[in-house]
């Protein structure tokens, strides 16, 4: 028998052991009160009650996308992302613990695999998450936790002429100026943020491709508000006789949904652990995006902060919202190498964090529109562009060279330190220069 064949009937076997031992009870989860069905939408897991688990996947089969799916932990019957010993693994941990399936999907970077899952019922998730934390075979067990896109509330005035303030954060970066030198042409940017209208007259051709990690329905997407305005302040078109222009308007996105408006019309876009980890996951695979822009926030979590240390560990640059609070010690400006960055304001800056425009920012919205918004995501947004700038002179940056370069070219703004993207193009190209003589 051929290796290929002998491993597809272990696989099965092992799919066999899983289902076998599974009891329609409570105590097995299959059937109890509140169990969801595996697969559908990320958007549906609670963060109140499911948890996050990983164990140790060495034999992850290459074909599999990160970010995909278990096969063995929907209907269909075998473990087809997950190699024989994560398997084996997950197998004889459900029989002991019980639980109830939801989700999975391979890490290859971290070669572990994860899945999400829900309680038996009647079982405390804390009780629960206390056992797996000493059982040897789990590598990581973490509450789902959640986060959401760090944007101020619209405000109740609206303006009847856009040209009132009309792109505050472009003039007062004098990003203008800085294009005479680079546009960030052939710069990626990955957006982890709500989906973006790849559509829209300023954005087209600016957007190389979308990442559904949440599954909600692709059109959804297009009308995400959040990610459309990011897009919208890093990359619009220039030059098209129509909107806005972008600080980096030659750089290409590629947007990565992980986060989701509820129903609730009043609440603002939310991701969780899941989402989060499957976009990051699938960032890795893509080695062509230098610039990763998180204008998003949460509670600290282990899973996500080791995604961004490989990808950190890689080159990239990542640039996060700070919350408006202030708090660095959630995900994702917690985690070290990670430059944050907050909305200007009349206080001085915190120890090591960039301040830009992110009040009353004129910026893209779904079905070819254009409006104000404002919070810390905008401010990010606008790092991000000036950082693709920078990269299209000198690709070789690092993530500390180019706070650095941010940090100190900053320039007063209202009494307040605040980056410039012309003085940090100036500053790279005299540097630059004076490297080459």
């Amino acid at each position: 028998m051929k290796h290929g064949a002998l491993f597809l009937v272990a696989l099965a076997m092992v799919w066999s052991v899983g289902c076998a031992d599974a009891r329609p009870s409570a105590q097995a989860g299959a059937g109890a009160p509140g169990d969801r069905a595996a697969g559908g939408s990320a958007s549906s897991l609670d963060a109140g009650r499911d948890i996050v688990l990983a164990v140790a996947d060495p034999l992850a089969q290459p074909a599999t996308r990160a970010g995909s799916n278990l096969l063995g932990y929907v209907p269909t019957g075998h473990y087809g992302g997950a190699g024989m010993r994560a398997a084996l693994t997950l197998a004889a941990l459900k029989r002991a613990y019980g639980w109830h399936e939801l989700q999975g999907w391979p890490i290859k970077a971290l070669g572990v695999y994860c899945i999400v899952l829900q309680p038996p019922h009647g079982v405390d998730r804390d009780a629960l998450l206390t056992q797996l934390a000493k059982d040897d075979r789990v590598q990581l067990a973490e509450p789902l936790r959640r986060f959401s896109v760090l944007s101020a509330p619209t405000p109740a005035r609206h303006y009847n002429d856009p040209y009132v303030g009309l792109e505050r954060g472009f003039i007062d970066t004098d990003a203008a100026r800085a294009h005479e030198f680079s546009e960030g042409r052939g710069v990626e940017i990955a957006v982890v943020d709500t989906g973006a209208d790849a559509a829209h007259p300023d954005l087209r051709g600016r957007i190389r491709d979308v990442h559904d990690e949440v599954g909600d329905d692709p059109a959804v997407s297009e009308d995400d508000h959040h990610g459309t305005e990011v897009a919208g302040v890093i990359a619009a078109v220039g030059n098209n006789h129509i909107g806005i222009v972008g600080m980096a308007p030659q750089a290409t996105l590629s947007i990565y949904k992980a986060c989701w408006y509820p129903s609730d019309a009043d609440t603002g876009a939310l991701c969780n652990s899941f989402t989060l980890a499957k976009a990051l996951a699938a960032v890795l695979d893509n080695r062509g995006a230098r610039i990763v822009n998180m204008s998003l926030g949460g509670p600290a979590d282990p899973l996500l902060a080791r995604l961004l240390e490989k990808l950190l560990a890689q080159g990239r640059i990542v640039i996060a919202a700070m919350p408006a609070d202030g708090d660095r010690d959630g995900f994702p400006g917690n985690v070290p190498g990670v430059i944050v960055v907050r909305s200007s304001g009349n206080s001085t800056n915190p120890p090591g964090v960039l301040s830009a425009p992110g009040r009353d920012i004129l910026t893209t919205q779904p079905d070819g529109g254009y409006d104000f918004t404002s919070g810390s995501s905008m401010a990010a947004a606008h790092v991000s562009g000036i950082a693709a700038l920078l990269l299209a002179l000198a690709p070789n940056l690092d993530a500390r060279a180019i706070h650095d370069l941010l940090m100190r070219s900053s320039g007063a703004a209202d009494g307040m330190l605040q980056v410039n993207a012309a003085a940090a193009v100036a500053a790279l190209r005299q540097t630059e220069a004076a490297r080459h003589e």
